[in-house]
């Protein structure tokens, strides 16, 4: 018997820290939950045991889930949200798993011919292996930097709940997507060690299931509000990325990475009930993509559909197959069905696109305004980049999570400034009368923007009825404060309720004011799409704050609708959210953010890795591989659509392309 290799022991030792570390962060933050942290406990045991036991079930849970895991209008959370509590489970299920094999090697008995071949296989990496491992050892340590450079920035690390992109947890928030990300390499590794196309066939089938309720949740919001057949209206969707509530781009990045795998969909298809339903889906993901609006999602589709398709053709290897189907007559009507029901698609979205620009203005609209809005974006571009006025910046970035603030401060003539803030006050313990209280305001300088940044609460709608706000309101000077009640899904609102109010300045004073909400009864939305409500709070005034508490809005009934209005439970179901003015919260540019925020250094090394990862692509071992020409495309349409619009600040849509990025490094490795 020859003695246990200590590296499975420091194997199992670091296996089991992961998982541990792991399994009392998702803890932490289930047991915090705004909203239900029992649920939020269960959901987070359950699917620690199900990773635990059932190897690479992750690999289709996490895209599955990823579009519509995060709950934010509700809980009122801007730094977690529910797909952490996924991604926690993960780890610590899966690298549980790993520990335990990794330990019951270590102590089962070992032959001598077993400790020599095990030893044998632990080979000098090859040129790919070290590749992969500098890339990602300093795209690990530029993270790590930019995080600590964040904090710094923002005045040093301080921990809330409820804190705004504008705190230093904001930096925590960005870099949870890259975190995440290189901890589900080992597991990565695992799963291709096990069976490459099993896990590439889990993971296409996830992002699937992901873009079918993207799809969906499209469908039900034109369908909730302007209208499915509307392409008049100005309504862009949304779908579950609340992220958006301070606009940006995150449903276009994810369709963008996401629309490729219709083609898989399509292409793995067997039988016609299933290629009818890869159908189904192509025709509404194309529709959801339309209804977006965005120039940027149009060209970044087509471009990764053609990619898929110029890979996928270098993948297959031509054959003359004639003689074959000559010989046999049901491969012959095989592919003539095949062909008819792809043009038949094809036709579908054909005249689809047709009805969009041809059937209403705003296609059209949108496109004319292309020029425009470019110099708009050129004219951002130039103020983010004067952000880097020294070498340090320039190098390594203002730090993580820093753009927003930043942006809204340092952007000359106010040209950037926030349009409101909120800001939470906790009780002092042992002063009289020491109650908490949130302070609104509204734009510092910019009259333009008042009214365009609330404080809001999903509610319940009763269609007819009418409703009655009340409040204690505090301010010093006077301000002037809208309260809304509206039927609006994120960014649009529909029918409203509201009412006006002209507070007096009293120092120190609180005063209470009720108010009965005027305007169209709300109607709900049809039964097949009810409407969602929302109660929002504005300040109008420059300059001006207000101290609220006490917020109630009941309906005719008595029935209270206002959950937490006097925020004992902090910031736990208010959410705030901004309107038709985004310009602090994002650049616009996935390069210019990487580089704004993370400097040359950092810019570079992400460049040489998904460029390298493209590269091990397009090799012949990549080629091989059968997922590579979506995963590819997918990449593809993600840098297309940097060019435009903003990525790594949308954590969910962050981890959704290093995780691509690291499935192709570790799908092209050879074993030797």
């Amino acid at each position: 018997m020859h003695p246990v290799p200590k590296f499975l022991y420091s194997k199992v030792a670091l296996w089991a820290l992961l998982a541990t570390l792991s399994f009392a962060a998702g803890l932490a933050l289930a047991g915090h939950h705004p909203i239900s942290p029992l649920a939020a406990l269960v959901f987070f045991y359950c699917a620690c045991v199900v990773n635990a036991w059932w190897s690479g079930i992750w690999l289709l849970a996490v895209p599955a889930g990823l579009p519509w895991l995060n709950f934010s209008p509700w809980t009122g959370w801007l730094i977690f949200d529910e797909f952490d509590l996924l991604l926690l489970a993960v780890f610590a299920g899966g690298y549980c798993r790993m520990a335990w094999c990794a330990y019951s090697a270590a102590a089962a008995p070992t032959a001598v011919g077993d400790s020599s071949n095990r030893n044998r296989n632990r080979q000098a990496p090859d040129r790919s292996d070290r590749v992969f491992i500098a890339l990602t050892s300093l795209l690990a340590t530029l993270g790590v930097l930019s995080l600590v450079r964040g904090f710094q920035d923002a005045g040093g690390f301080t921990f809330g709940w409820f804190q705004s992109y504008s705190d230093p947890l904001n930096s925590v928030r960005v870099f949870k997507s890259l975190l995440f990300g290189i901890l589900t390499i080992p597991l990565l590794r695992v799963e291709m060690r096990m069976s490459g196309i099993r896990a590439g066939n889990r993971l296409a089938l996830g992002m699937v299931l992901g873009l079918a309720s993207v799809a969906f949740a499209a469908l039900w919001e034109r369908a909730a509000y302007p209208g499915v057949l509307d392409f008049s209206t100005v309504y862009r969707v949304t779908a579950m990325f609340w992220e958006m509530h301070i606009g940006g781009g995150a449903i276009d990045a994810y369709l963008a990475m996401a629309m490729p795998f219709v083609l898989w969909s399509l292409a793995n298809s067997r039988g016609r009930l299933r290629w009818a339903l890869a159908a189904a889906l192509g025709l509404l993901a194309t529709y959801a993509c339309l209804m977006t609006f965005s120039r940027g999602v149009y060209l970044a589709v087509v471009l990764s559909l053609v990619v898929c398709i110029i890979v996928w053709r270098l993948q297959t290897p031509t054959s003359d197959t004639s003689g074959a189907l000559a010989t046999s007559p049901t491969p012959v009507r095989n592919a003539r069905r095949r062909a008819g029901a792809r043009w038949s698609l094809g036709l579908a979205v054909a005249i689809l696109i047709g009805a969009v620009f041809l059937g209403g203005t705003l296609g059209v609209k949108r496109l004319s305004k292309s020029e425009r809005d470019f110099d708009g974006r050129v004219a951002r571009w130039q103020e983010g980049i004067h952000l880097l006025d020294t070498d340090p910046r320039w190098l390594f970035g203002l730090g993580l999570g820093r753009l927003p603030a930043s942006y809204a401060q340092r952007v000359p003539k106010h040209a950037g400034e926030f349009p409101g803030s909120v800001q939470l006050h906790e009780p002092v313990p042992g002063a009289a009368l020491s109650r908490p209280y949130v302070t609104l305001s509204g734009p510092a300088t910019r009259r333009d923007l008042q009214g365009l940044f609330a404080l809001t609460q999903r509610v319940d709608i009763h269609a007819g009825r009418r409703y009655r706000i009340g409040m204690d309101i505090r301010t010093p000077i006077g301000a002037q404060v809208l309260v809304q009640l509206c039927e609006r899904h994120l960014l649009y609102d529909w029918d409203c309720q509201d009412a006006f109010v002209q507070v007096g300045g009293r120092p120190g004073q609180w005063q209470h004011w009720m108010a009965r909400l005027s305007g169209d009864k709300l109607s709900g939305g049809p039964w097949y799409a009810r409407r969602m409500g929302i109660l929002s709070v504005s300040v109008l005034g420059a300059g001006q704050s207000v101290d609220f508490y006490n917020l109630s809005l009941t309906a005719d009934d008595g029935r209270e609708l206002v959950v937490n209005g006097d925020f004992s439970s902090s910031l736990a179901h208010w959410f705030p959210a901004a309107q038709h003015y985004f310009l602090p919260w994002h650049i616009d540019n996935l390069y210019l953010e990487i580089l704004i925020e993370r400097g040359v250094a950092g810019l570079i090394v992400f460049l040489a890795l998904v460029l390298w990862t493209l590269r091990r692509l397009l090799s012949c071992s990549g080629r091989a591989m059968p997922l590579s020409p979506y995963v590819a495309a997918s990449l593809s349409g993600a840098l297309s659509i940097g060019t435009v619009s903003s990525v790594m600040d949308v954590p969910r849509v962050a981890f959704l392309l290093l995780l691509l990025v690291f499935f192709a490094l570790q799908s092209t490795h050879r074993e030797k």
